[in-house]
């Protein structure tokens, strides 16, 4: 079994869904090569980031780079380099896909709230990185210096990872517990996190494939679709209904990304199964 401390690392900013090379090349992983048995031509990479317009120098050095990080390996045909998957990476792309597909609004809350205490020397700039970074990731919003809250319970353990990890779990506290009041609940959630540059998100992303027809080149509109999305679960913490604003527009992208992935999704994945099949020259 392979152990953790050889498992590549992949940076946030990727896992986010960056807009460059690297990043697309994880969407598109992902989206097409992780269902169609872990491998990919090279000459169908640079066709799809061709579409993209991507530089082929580009796309090549995304490639070298994914596989020095450890998420590909490179197989010889001839002249020809299929990649293929690690298993660091079908995992992560696993694990990815299954947040993406399912990603939305929390639909039950039991009003239970996780609540993160911790002290950070102002010296400890490591420490105070990894805590700020990880919990934010993990959807966690902060009501002030070092203290963080989460309205998902199920995250408990996820706080407690991230403060072993930056060496301050000695230095922490943790509850699970039910909000008694004072202050109102919807401005201590606009106090946490900025639902208005989240919602600016989703209208910019509502706004860009509200078309409902089915796309000229529907492979590349479902690359930039499902890296469009990509973003969310990073900057979204999904809260439960009762505390978004209302008509938040967030429900209606999550239901938009549904109709228009499946939708596409068959004739995205036919053309995939082309570009990856066609017998073509050494690229």
């Amino acid at each position: 079994m392979e152990s953790a401390a050889v498992v590549p690392a992949l940076s946030r900013r990727h896992e986010a869904g960056a807009g460059s090379a690297r990043g697309m090349l994880f969407t598109l992983l992902g989206e097409f090569v992780l269902p169609d048995e872990g491998g990919a031509w090279t000459s169908a990479v640079l066709s799809v980031f061709e579409r993209l317009g991507v530089a082929e120098k580009a796309t090549r050095q995304a490639l070298m780079r994914t596989a020095n990080a450890g998420w590909l390996t490179a197989e010889k045909s001839g002249r020809r380099t299929r990649w293929l998957l690690t298993p660091a990476a079908t995992k992560l792309l696993t694990d990815g896909a299954r947040r993406i597909y399912s990603f939305g609004p929390a639909r039950d809350w039991d009003g239970q709230w996780v609540l993160v205490q911790v002290r950070i020397p102002e010296t400890d700039r490591r420490a105070r990185h990894v805590v700020r970074t990880r919990l934010a990731w993990a959807g966690f919003g902060s009501l002030g210096p070092g203290l963080w809250l989460s309205p998902h319970a199920a995250r408990e353990q996820e706080a407690v990872r991230v403060l072993r990890e930056a060496g301050v779990a000695q230095d922490a506290h943790l509850f699970v517990a039910r909000r008694t009041g004072l202050s109102d609940t919807r401005d201590m959630v606009a106090a946490a996190w900025d639902l208005p540059l989240v919602e600016a998100a989703y209208e910019q992303f509502v706004a860009e494939f509200r078309a409902p027809a089915i796309p000229a080149d529907v492979l590349l509109r479902q690359l930039e679709l499902v890296h469009a999305w990509r973003r969310f679960p990073a900057l979204d913490p999904a809260l439960p209904r009762e505390l978004l604003p209302p008509r938040w527009t967030g429900s209606r992208a999550a239901e938009l990304f549904s109709d228009r992935h499946q939708r596409w999704l068959e004739d995205a994945r036919r053309e995939w199964k082309r570009l990856n099949s066609e017998p073509f020259s050494a690229r």
